[in-house]
């Protein structure tokens, strides 16, 4: 493998952190209802302080600009702008002052090994206590319902606190599950969060999900991280959604369905007796082809960047 270190570039003194929290939120692979996008913006946008970049790596080595082409704007004679795009590490700071690194932009479409080694150099120089992963996930919830999310982690003791909802599922690998994996091999902790987003809504943005994993991470990292103007937007689009859906017999009867099916879920989950019939729920398998039919959907040739 060719250094790693030449992959990036620090843009300035490093800062003196005392073993910050990472949060993992690159672009351009499953991210239902926006959600990873959405938490990830709200992030670089509702700071206070501006976020200071730390680290940028090469995207000339590491993106086939040919799958995701970047877009350029043409007006009447010419060409006006290019989105250039960029990922890198970021210094950010939560609502009670205290730093925190974030990593954006496109995930890496080459060199995933030595992208990956790269990173857990910055990991292991930043003396990161903990990486956190975003994404979201489509699945068959209901809108109605509190937003879940399926935590998985290097250590059964990051996630002591989630039950699972998935036992066995095979799905297309990303850059941060990977990172996630490798940091475990090296003795880091990591873990990641998907939120769990209604799959008939999966198409659209879903702030709730972005809402839920933020909450998540804050969970997992003691960060205070704000979540006010998410709340706000989920509220607004339940509202507009519930009025689409009253009008839709067919939509709602499906609702409803799947209402059920949670609520014997959550029962299933507290003990109870009461339980209804657990053989309509989705299985794995199901749940699984749910996600792969969503992944072929999001991942057509000719598609722009997520």
């Amino acid at each position: 493998m060719r250094d790693p270190h030449e992959l990036y570039e620090l843009t300035g003194d490093l800062p003196d952190l005392e073993r910050p929290a990472l949060v993992q939120a690159m672009s351009g692979f499953v991210d239902a209802g926006g959600a990873a996008r959405l938490a990830r913006e709200h992030l670089l946008t509702g700071a206070d302080r501006a976020p200071r970049e730390l680290a940028r790596f090469d995207l000339d080595q590491l993106l086939d600009y040919r799958s995701r082409r970047p877009t350029m704007l043409f007006v009447e004679d010419h060409w006006e702008s290019y989105d250039e795009q960029a990922l890198a590490l970021r210094l950010l700071h939560d609502d009670a002052g205290t730093g925190f690194l974030l990593l954006s932009g496109p995930e890496p479409d080459l060199q995933w090994d030595r992208f990956i080694a790269a990173v857990t150099g910055l990991v292991e120089r930043f003396d990161v206590r903990l990486t956190v992963g975003m994404t979201a996930i489509p699945m068959a919830v209901p809108h109605t319902r509190p937003t879940g999310v399926t935590a998985h982690a290097t250590r059964p003791e990051l996630v002591a606190d989630y039950q699972p909802w998935l036992q066995r599922v095979q799905v297309p690998a990303s850059a941060g599950n990977l990172l996630e994996y490798r940091l475990g091999q090296h003795g880091r902790d990591a873990m990641g969060f998907a939120a769990h987003v209604p799959h008939y809504l999966a198409s659209n943005d879903y702030p709730a999900a972005a809402e839920a994993l933020l909450t998540a991470v804050s969970r997992a990292t003691g960060l205070s991280l704000p979540t006010d103007l998410l709340r706000k937007a989920a509220e607004e689009l339940r509202a507009t959604v519930d009025e689409q859906v009253a009008g839709a017999d067919e939509v709602a009867a499906h609702v409803r369905g799947l209402e059920e099916q949670y609520d014997v879920l959550m029962q299933s989950r507290q003990g109870s007796t009461l339980l209804g019939d657990l053989s309509a729920l989705p299985t794995a398998d199901e749940l699984g082809a749910e996600l792969e039919r969503f992944l072929a959907d999001q991942n057509k040739p000719g598609d722009p960047p997520g």
